[in-house]
Protein backbone atom coordinates (compact mmCIF):
# COMPACT_ATOMS: atom_id res chain seq x y z
CA UNK A 1 0.00 0.00 0.00
CA UNK A 2 1.61 2.72 -1.21
CA UNK A 3 1.68 6.13 1.64
CA UNK A 4 1.34 9.61 0.52
CA UNK A 5 2.66 12.37 1.94
CA UNK A 6 1.11 12.60 5.48
CA UNK A 7 -1.00 15.23 6.23
CA UNK A 8 -0.06 17.27 9.97
CA UNK A 9 -1.73 15.40 12.93
CA UNK A 10 -3.36 17.94 15.34
CA UNK A 11 -4.40 16.98 18.72
CA UNK A 12 -7.79 18.84 20.04
CA UNK A 13 -10.23 18.38 22.52
CA UNK A 14 -14.23 18.81 22.91
CA UNK A 15 -16.41 18.13 25.56
CA UNK A 16 -19.47 16.71 24.65
CA UNK A 17 -22.40 14.71 26.28
CA UNK A 18 -20.33 15.99 29.90
CA UNK A 19 -17.11 14.17 28.79
CA UNK A 20 -13.92 15.65 27.66
CA UNK A 21 -12.95 13.43 24.17
CA UNK A 22 -9.64 13.86 22.18
CA UNK A 23 -9.85 13.65 18.82
CA UNK A 24 -7.54 14.22 15.76
CA UNK A 25 -7.86 16.22 12.85
CA UNK A 26 -5.99 16.22 9.33
CA UNK A 27 -6.31 18.31 6.16
CA UNK A 28 -8.35 21.38 7.03
CA UNK A 29 -7.32 22.89 4.00
CA UNK A 30 -9.48 19.74 2.03
CA UNK A 31 -12.65 20.77 4.66
CA UNK A 32 -16.03 21.50 2.57
CA UNK A 33 -13.65 20.47 -0.89
CA UNK A 34 -14.05 17.19 -0.34
CA UNK A 35 -15.67 14.71 1.57
CA UNK A 36 -14.70 14.86 5.33
CA UNK A 37 -13.85 11.45 6.55
CA UNK A 38 -14.66 10.35 10.65
CA UNK A 39 -13.35 7.45 12.02
CA UNK A 40 -14.43 6.15 14.87
CA UNK A 41 -12.71 2.51 16.35
CA UNK A 42 -13.41 -0.96 17.93
CA UNK A 43 -13.42 -1.51 21.85
CA UNK A 44 -9.87 -1.15 23.03
CA UNK A 45 -8.35 0.55 20.53
CA UNK A 46 -8.09 4.56 19.98
CA UNK A 47 -7.93 6.93 17.50
CA UNK A 48 -4.39 6.70 16.07
CA UNK A 49 -5.24 2.49 14.71
CA UNK A 50 -6.17 4.33 11.59
CA UNK A 51 -2.94 6.30 11.07
CA UNK A 52 -1.44 3.87 8.23
CA UNK A 53 -5.27 4.07 6.59
CA UNK A 54 -5.67 7.41 6.51
CA UNK A 55 -2.47 8.69 5.37
CA UNK A 56 -2.68 5.79 2.67
CA UNK A 57 -6.09 7.62 2.04
CA UNK A 58 -3.89 11.34 1.39
CA UNK A 59 -5.32 14.21 0.80
CA UNK A 60 -8.67 14.58 2.77
CA UNK A 61 -10.14 16.86 5.98
CA UNK A 62 -10.03 13.79 8.51
CA UNK A 63 -11.36 13.60 12.28
CA UNK A 64 -10.32 10.41 14.25
CA UNK A 65 -11.95 10.15 17.82
CA UNK A 66 -10.99 8.81 20.86
CA UNK A 67 -13.99 7.56 22.68
CA UNK A 68 -14.67 8.03 25.93
CA UNK A 69 -12.14 6.12 28.21
CA UNK A 70 -10.42 5.31 25.47
CA UNK A 71 -6.94 6.76 24.07
CA UNK A 72 -6.33 10.37 25.38
CA UNK A 73 -10.08 10.94 26.15
CA UNK A 74 -11.22 11.45 29.73
CA UNK A 75 -11.71 7.81 31.99
CA UNK A 76 -15.48 6.99 32.44
CA UNK A 77 -16.83 3.27 32.29
CA UNK A 78 -19.45 2.81 29.58
CA UNK A 79 -22.69 1.42 31.16
CA UNK A 80 -24.80 1.89 28.10
CA UNK A 81 -23.63 2.48 24.78
CA UNK A 82 -25.99 4.99 23.79
CA UNK A 83 -23.13 6.88 25.71
CA UNK A 84 -21.42 6.90 22.73
CA UNK A 85 -23.66 7.11 20.60
CA UNK A 86 -24.67 10.30 21.82
CA UNK A 87 -21.08 11.36 22.14
CA UNK A 88 -20.70 10.71 18.57
CA UNK A 89 -23.81 12.70 17.49
CA UNK A 90 -22.65 15.83 19.66
CA UNK A 91 -18.85 15.68 18.31
CA UNK A 92 -20.13 15.86 14.91
CA UNK A 93 -22.55 18.64 15.59
CA UNK A 94 -19.97 20.73 17.98
CA UNK A 95 -17.59 20.61 15.03
CA UNK A 96 -20.36 20.85 12.39
CA UNK A 97 -19.20 18.22 10.31
CA UNK A 98 -20.64 17.69 6.89
CA UNK A 99 -20.34 15.84 3.26
CA UNK A 100 -19.23 13.28 6.09
CA UNK A 101 -18.03 9.45 4.85
CA UNK A 102 -17.87 8.19 8.37
CA UNK A 103 -15.93 5.21 9.43
CA UNK A 104 -16.30 2.94 12.19
CA UNK A 105 -14.96 -0.69 13.61
CA UNK A 106 -16.72 -2.46 16.21
CA UNK A 107 -18.65 -0.63 18.72
CA UNK A 108 -17.51 2.19 16.53
CA UNK A 109 -19.44 1.53 13.88
CA UNK A 110 -22.61 0.67 15.99
CA UNK A 111 -22.00 4.29 17.29
CA UNK A 112 -22.37 6.09 13.80
CA UNK A 113 -25.45 3.91 13.08
CA UNK A 114 -27.12 5.23 16.05
CA UNK A 115 -25.73 8.74 15.64
CA UNK A 116 -26.44 9.24 11.92
CA UNK A 117 -30.44 9.11 12.40
CA UNK A 118 -30.20 12.14 14.67
CA UNK A 119 -27.96 14.15 12.19
CA UNK A 120 -28.43 12.30 8.94
CA UNK A 121 -28.37 15.57 6.36
CA UNK A 122 -24.59 15.83 7.87
CA UNK A 123 -23.82 12.34 6.26
CA UNK A 124 -23.57 10.81 2.50
CA UNK A 125 -22.41 7.24 3.48
CA UNK A 126 -21.41 5.32 6.21
CA UNK A 127 -18.54 2.50 6.26
CA UNK A 128 -19.72 -0.68 8.61
CA UNK A 129 -16.43 -2.79 9.22
CA UNK A 130 -17.88 -5.50 11.20
CA UNK A 131 -20.48 -3.11 13.62
CA UNK A 132 -21.64 -5.28 16.94
CA UNK A 133 -24.84 -5.39 15.98
CA UNK A 134 -25.65 -9.02 16.19
CA UNK A 135 -29.66 -10.70 15.53
CA UNK A 136 -32.61 -8.01 16.84
CA UNK A 137 -33.31 -11.07 19.39
CA UNK A 138 -29.87 -10.92 21.03
CA UNK A 139 -30.72 -7.49 22.29
CA UNK A 140 -33.99 -9.18 24.03
CA UNK A 141 -31.81 -12.26 25.40
CA UNK A 142 -32.34 -12.02 29.53
CA UNK A 143 -30.44 -14.28 30.03
CA UNK A 144 -27.84 -13.50 32.99
CA UNK A 145 -24.17 -12.36 32.60
CA UNK A 146 -22.12 -15.07 33.87
CA UNK A 147 -19.79 -12.43 35.70
CA UNK A 148 -21.40 -10.20 38.26
CA UNK A 149 -20.03 -7.02 36.93
CA UNK A 150 -17.05 -5.65 34.95
CA UNK A 151 -14.45 -6.45 37.45
CA UNK A 152 -15.39 -10.02 37.36
CA UNK A 153 -15.13 -9.94 33.42
CA UNK A 154 -11.91 -11.60 32.28
CA UNK A 155 -10.65 -8.32 30.33
CA UNK A 156 -10.61 -6.37 33.65
CA UNK A 157 -7.65 -8.53 34.46
CA UNK A 158 -5.11 -8.33 31.53
CA UNK A 159 -2.17 -7.16 31.61
CA UNK A 160 -2.13 -2.95 32.37
CA UNK A 161 1.89 -2.29 32.40
CA UNK A 162 4.27 -2.77 29.55
CA UNK A 163 7.74 -1.18 30.22
CA UNK A 164 7.48 0.45 26.31
CA UNK A 165 5.34 0.05 23.16
CA UNK A 166 7.97 -2.61 21.52
CA UNK A 167 7.22 -4.63 24.81
CA UNK A 168 3.77 -4.58 24.84
CA UNK A 169 4.18 -5.20 20.63
CA UNK A 170 6.48 -8.34 21.24
CA UNK A 171 4.06 -9.61 23.78
CA UNK A 172 1.09 -9.29 21.73
CA UNK A 173 2.47 -10.82 18.49
CA UNK A 174 2.40 -14.06 19.81
CA UNK A 175 -1.48 -14.37 21.13
CA UNK A 176 -4.70 -15.22 18.61
CA UNK A 177 -5.30 -12.29 16.23
CA UNK A 178 -2.81 -10.06 17.49
CA UNK A 179 -0.51 -12.37 15.29
CA UNK A 180 -2.26 -11.46 12.45
CA UNK A 181 -1.86 -7.62 12.64
CA UNK A 182 -0.16 -5.67 9.62
CA UNK A 183 2.85 -5.05 11.86
CA UNK A 184 2.50 -1.05 11.29
CA UNK A 185 -0.86 -1.43 12.85
CA UNK A 186 0.06 -3.28 15.47
CA UNK A 187 2.90 -1.09 16.30
CA UNK A 188 0.94 1.98 16.11
CA UNK A 189 -1.61 0.18 17.82
CA UNK A 190 0.72 0.04 21.12
CA UNK A 191 2.73 3.28 20.37
CA UNK A 192 -0.26 5.00 21.32
CA UNK A 193 -2.11 3.10 23.34
CA UNK A 194 -0.25 3.06 26.06
CA UNK A 195 0.19 6.36 28.55
CA UNK A 196 3.04 6.63 31.37
CA UNK A 197 2.11 5.26 34.38
CA UNK A 198 1.16 8.21 36.76
CA UNK A 199 2.29 5.28 39.87
CA UNK A 200 5.44 4.24 38.67
CA UNK A 201 7.90 3.66 36.05
CA UNK A 202 6.40 2.41 32.46
CA UNK A 203 3.29 2.61 31.16
CA UNK A 204 -0.29 1.91 31.70
CA UNK A 205 -2.92 0.82 28.93
CA UNK A 206 -4.37 3.90 27.60
CA UNK A 207 -8.00 2.33 27.82
CA UNK A 208 -7.69 0.80 31.57
CA UNK A 209 -8.34 -2.86 31.69
CA UNK A 210 -11.91 -2.07 33.66
CA UNK A 211 -13.18 0.27 31.33
CA UNK A 212 -12.70 -2.00 28.00
CA UNK A 213 -14.46 -4.95 30.60
CA UNK A 214 -17.72 -2.46 31.06
CA UNK A 215 -17.78 -1.83 27.60
CA UNK A 216 -18.16 -5.96 26.98
CA UNK A 217 -20.88 -6.22 30.07
CA UNK A 218 -23.35 -3.40 28.18
CA UNK A 219 -22.69 -4.45 24.80
CA UNK A 220 -26.17 -5.48 25.12
CA UNK A 221 -27.71 -2.29 26.33
CA UNK A 222 -28.77 -0.53 23.17
CA UNK A 223 -31.87 -2.13 22.28
CA UNK A 224 -32.69 0.68 20.16
CA UNK A 225 -30.03 0.24 17.49
CA UNK A 226 -32.25 -1.43 14.94
CA UNK A 227 -34.90 1.11 14.77
CA UNK A 228 -32.11 3.54 14.34
CA UNK A 229 -30.74 1.03 11.10
CA UNK A 230 -34.09 1.17 9.50
CA UNK A 231 -34.79 4.51 9.96
CA UNK A 232 -31.28 5.63 7.42
CA UNK A 233 -32.18 6.28 4.10
CA UNK A 234 -28.25 7.33 3.38
CA UNK A 235 -25.91 4.42 1.64
CA UNK A 236 -24.71 2.02 4.72
CA UNK A 237 -22.13 -0.56 3.80
CA UNK A 238 -21.02 -3.36 5.83
CA UNK A 239 -17.87 -5.00 6.14
CA UNK A 240 -18.62 -8.06 7.54
CA UNK A 241 -15.68 -10.72 9.24
CA UNK A 242 -15.92 -14.51 9.37
CA UNK A 243 -19.00 -16.25 10.74
CA UNK A 244 -18.42 -17.27 14.30
CA UNK A 245 -19.00 -21.02 15.42
CA UNK A 246 -21.74 -22.79 16.91
CA UNK A 247 -19.65 -23.14 19.64
CA UNK A 248 -17.89 -19.94 20.29
CA UNK A 249 -16.16 -19.15 23.30
CA UNK A 250 -17.44 -15.66 24.96
CA UNK A 251 -13.62 -14.66 24.88
CA UNK A 252 -13.13 -15.36 21.75
CA UNK A 253 -13.59 -11.95 19.42
CA UNK A 254 -12.14 -13.08 16.58
CA UNK A 255 -15.02 -13.66 14.62
CA UNK A 256 -17.92 -11.57 13.83
CA UNK A 257 -20.76 -10.00 15.74
CA UNK A 258 -22.87 -8.74 12.89
CA UNK A 259 -25.90 -10.17 12.32
CA UNK A 260 -25.84 -11.96 8.42
CA UNK A 261 -28.95 -10.07 7.88
CA UNK A 262 -28.11 -6.83 8.93
CA UNK A 263 -27.32 -4.99 5.20
CA UNK A 264 -31.08 -6.41 4.33
CA UNK A 265 -32.76 -4.11 7.54
CA UNK A 266 -31.03 -0.79 5.56
CA UNK A 267 -32.92 1.07 3.27
CA UNK A 268 -29.96 1.42 1.48
CA UNK A 269 -27.48 -1.29 2.69
CA UNK A 270 -24.83 -3.43 0.91
CA UNK A 271 -22.76 -6.60 2.02
CA UNK A 272 -18.87 -7.32 1.78
CA UNK A 273 -18.40 -10.61 3.47
CA UNK A 274 -14.60 -11.32 4.08
CA UNK A 275 -15.09 -15.17 4.93
CA UNK A 276 -11.71 -15.79 6.25
CA UNK A 277 -10.43 -12.46 7.59
CA UNK A 278 -10.98 -11.61 11.34
CA UNK A 279 -12.88 -9.23 13.16
CA UNK A 280 -10.39 -7.09 13.48
CA UNK A 281 -10.95 -6.13 9.36
CA UNK A 282 -8.47 -2.60 9.73
CA UNK A 283 -5.37 -4.32 10.90
CA UNK A 284 -5.30 -7.40 9.19
CA UNK A 285 -6.38 -6.19 5.93
CA UNK A 286 -5.05 -2.37 5.69
CA UNK A 287 -4.35 -2.09 2.13
CA UNK A 288 -7.77 -3.57 1.28
CA UNK A 289 -9.67 -1.56 3.64
CA UNK A 290 -8.10 1.68 2.42
CA UNK A 291 -9.13 0.42 -1.26
CA UNK A 292 -12.47 -0.07 -0.43
CA UNK A 293 -12.71 3.25 1.21
CA UNK A 294 -11.13 4.76 -1.38
CA UNK A 295 -13.29 3.81 -4.12
CA UNK A 296 -16.71 4.74 -1.68
CA UNK A 297 -15.60 8.32 -1.10
CA UNK A 298 -14.45 8.27 -4.81
CA UNK A 299 -18.45 7.64 -5.75
CA UNK A 300 -19.52 10.20 -2.80
CA UNK A 301 -16.96 12.84 -4.59
CA UNK A 302 -18.84 12.66 -7.82
CA UNK A 303 -22.22 13.49 -6.11
CA UNK A 304 -20.80 16.31 -4.31
CA UNK A 305 -19.31 17.62 -7.86
CA UNK A 306 -22.25 17.13 -9.19
CA UNK A 307 -24.39 19.23 -6.80
CA UNK A 308 -22.63 21.84 -7.56
CA UNK A 309 -22.64 22.00 -11.09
Amino acid sequence: MKTTDKLECIEKNAVVNGIRLTYFERGMAYRGVKPTLLFVHATGFHARVWDKIINALGAFHSISVDQRGHGRSEKKKILHWNDVITDTSEMIEQLDLTNLVAIGHSMGAHALIGAAPRAEHRFLKIIAIDPVIPEEAAFLDNTPSPFNGAEEHPTAKRRNEFDSPEEMASRLKPKGSFGLFDPEMLMDYCQHGLLPNEKGKGYVLACPPDIEASVYMSSRSNHDIYDSVRSLSLPVLILRAKEPPKDRNAMDFSSSPTSPKLASEFSNGREIHFADKTHFLPMEIPEEITRIIALEIASEQEVLNTSKT
